[in-house]
């Protein structure tokens, strides 16, 4: 199991995030008003200094209008399992 923050898989989902809240047009204080969090929050996830939790993540999606299913649907097609 792979936990770190920095798993390339990882960045591309907030990248994936953070291209889809540009191409909207919102600023990092436009989300996170959508958010009901300060505009460091929506910082510290684009920045990888911060991790989303399930229950974020779903709430991130619906304020960028997004299906979460899709951000997971592209995380597990670039999943593997390495067996020890």
């Amino acid at each position: 199991m792979i936990k770190h923050i920095n798993d390339s898989r990882y960045k591309a989902l907030i990248e994936w995030l953070k291209a889809a809240r540009k191409e909207q047009g919102l600023t990092v204080r436009d989300l996170g008003e959508l958010l009901g969090e300060p505009h460091q929050f929506v910082v510290r996830i684009e920045t990888c200094e911060r991790k989303l939790n399930v229950f974020e993540y779903v709430q991130y999606c619906h304020a960028l209008k997004l299906n979460p299913t899709l951000g997971i649907e592209k995380l597990e097609s670039s999943t593997y399992i390495t067996l020890k």
